[in-house]
């Protein structure tokens, strides 16, 4: 099959270019920039913006389904940017697909879409959960509406699935758990509450493996088509165990002072109160939306993506930690 991958560049999406090249796929990667590991793999690519649509038009000509992995993510930044990338963006993907006859939408959404403020979500399916109210992270807020967009598009000539994988992490990962280590390293750490709560994560090979096994059972009329699925390792540990076990694999220290949930959260008004007075650069260290994300319990049921298209994590818990320590030892 040719395929056209979103954002094959980044962490998450040359796992996926990885995976299908392994399985014998055609591959196009539509991102802003060129990557050589994707030349490496014998990937195609495009470069070009998803608001513009004529690039993903361009990107996804010949292709025979679609994996919409490219996204603005982050926890702070101007609402119009969050929306010019993950809602006008998917729409242009929704659109190409339809006129160009692809059959096959995979989308890589996020658990954020279901958030409530501290509301724990317990062993449950995607099925089980209502989507958020007061979203104040734009991010979450973009990415909920282009979910909708994607499984409103689900009918007898697109067949789309929407995946939403739990805090993704593994070696190469550029974000998450290099900040973690800095801030550990620093002092600057804290556990917001007391830790105990219970939370999913999602190797990135296993989030890689979930969206190659929708796409491959994906078809009009399928059972995963027109639903959401929490995709994660199926492993839930507490924050404290899980923060300072991936600490420990990239040689940081472990986080052990606790801030009570109401101080985090008055501390994020704060920040985003300053962020949005004053031209502060990056992004606050706090916001009350993550404030909310760290004190609260989150996993979930994998029985409904291993009923429908059959996902079973093939990397644990215990031996992503032995490959990221690997790579930060090397």
């Amino acid at each position: 099959m040719k395929l056209l991958v979103t954002g094959g560049g980044g962490f998450l999406g040359a796992a996926m270019c990885r995976l299908l090249r392994a399985r014998g796929h055609e591959v196009v990667s539509l991102a802003r920039n060129r990557y050589p590991a994707l030349d490496a793999l014998g990937v195609a690519q495009v470069q070009g913006d998803l608001a513009d649509r004529d690039a993903v038009l361009a990107a996804a000509a010949g292709c025979e389904a679609v994996i919409h992995n490219a996204a603005k993510a982050g926890a702070w930044g101007a609402y119009a940017d969050y929306e010019r990338a993950n809602v006008l963006g998917t729409r242009h993907v929704i659109d190409a697909c339809r006129s160009l006859g692809i059959e096959k939408l995979v989308y890589t959404s996020t658990p954020s879409v279901t958030h409530r403020a501290t509301h724990p979500v317990e062993g449950l399916g995607a099925d089980a959960v209502p989507y958020g109210e007061d979203l104040k992270a734009p991010y979450a807020r973009t990415k909920r509406i282009a979910e909708e967009l994607v499984l409103a598009a689900n009918g007898a000539s697109l067949a789309t699935v929407a995946l939403r994988p739990r805090l993704i992490w593994g070696p190469g990962d550029p974000h998450l758990l290099p900040r973690l280590a800095q801030r550990a390293r620093a002092g600057r750490l804290r556990l917001v509450g007391s830790g105990d709560n219970v939370i999913d994560t999602t190797y990135v090979d296993n989030a890689a493996q979930a969206h190659v096994d929708a796409l491959e059972h994906l078809e009009p009329g399928a059972a995963c088509a027109g639903r959401a699925y929490f995709i994660s390792n199926g492993e839930p540990r507490t924050m404290r165990d899980t923060l300072n076990a991936l600490l420990a694999a990239a040689g940081a220290p472990p986080v052990t002072k606790t801030v009570p949930l109401p101080v985090a959260y008055a501390i994020g008004a704060v920040c985003e109160g300053l962020w949005h007075a004053l031209p502060m650069r990056g992004e606050p260290p706090l916001t009350r939306f993550l404030a909310e994300q760290l004190a609260t319990a989150h996993w979930y049921d994998m029985g409904p993506a291993r009923r429908d298209f059959g996902y079973v994590p093939q990397v644990t818990f215990d031996e992503g930690l032995r490959r990221l320590r690997d790579a930060h030892e090397r």
